[in-house]
């Protein structure tokens, strides 16, 4: 059996309970040592094999979970995150299926969410933005034409761009290409719940800008949208005394 499981954002305690669970129990573990926190194999049996997929190709990474199949082993995939959030996790699923190799998936909190709890922001505020899109960049790898971040951008929502602080210039233009204004708010968010933690509040127009000056040139996350600034909302009404649910009547 092949249990993908997200590793969270980073600190150790936010893994799931069914996650950490299953890193104890696993024969063999192939993680992402380029984002996944170390800390979190600690809790590993001694006999359990560890691989570094970040060093290792798919191909390379499905003879190893093969191997322990045939052997009888159980596997644990970990992620960073979410496994279902740019894990390339389909690919390794059909390879899987194409074995006859049994598998499942332990979700995780994203980076995202993380990122989120670092600023104590709320993505959906009413009147503000109900939508939150998470997209990148198109670097080295492509993405489809109709999703490029100005597309994106024309909608107003609110945006979380991953994968993309080393194209922070060509990232602002394209924001503002989209409809966003310079002074739109935004935030830079380094290894969000890491020890090493860093987040700064910036503004589209100067995210090249901000990302220099902190020396931030990889693993963080740029949120994008009025909620950023959050101090301009409507107040909820799931909670407004003057509004009906199925649970409570209203207050008149």
């Amino acid at each position: 059996m092949v249990h993908f499981v997200g590793a969270g954002p980073g600190a150790p305690d936010l893994i799931t309970v069914r996650g950490q669970r299953l890193l104890e129990e696993a024969d063999v573990i192939i993680y992402a040592g380029s984002l996944v926190n170390p800390e979190l194999l600690a809790c590993k049996k001694e006999s359990c094999q560890v691989y570094n997929s970040a060093l290792m190709t798919l191909e390379e990474v499905l003879a190893v979970m093969e191997q322990a199949e045939k052997e009888g082993r159980t596997t644990v995939r970990l992620h960073t995150g979410d496994p279902c959030i740019y894990g390339a996790i389909r690919e390794q699923m059909d390879e899987l299926d194409a074995k006859g190799i049994a598998y499942d998936t332990c979700p995780g909190v994203s980076a995202f969410c993380g990122a989120a709890s670092a600023l104590n922001l709320e993505y959906t505020l009413p009147e503000v933005s109900q939508s939150v899109v998470i997209t990148r960049m198109a670097g080295r790898t492509p993405v489809p034409e109709k999703e490029e971040i100005a597309a994106w951008a024309a909608h107003q929502s609110t945006m979380v761009i991953f994968l993309s602080t080393g194209l922070l210039e060509e990232l602002s233009r394209e924001l503002i290409a989209g409809g966003y204004e310079k002074d739109t708010p935004a935030a830079i968010v380094y290894k969000a719940t890491w020890e090493e933690e860093q987040k700064f509040i910036c503004t589209v127009g100067t995210l090249a800008e901000t990302a220099r000056e902190h020396q931030i040139t990889k693993t963080a996350l740029m949120i994008i949208g009025d909620v950023v600034s959050h101090n301009q909302y409507q107040r909820s009404e799931l909670y407004n005394p003057a509004f009906s649910t199925e649970f409570r009547k209203a207050v008149r």
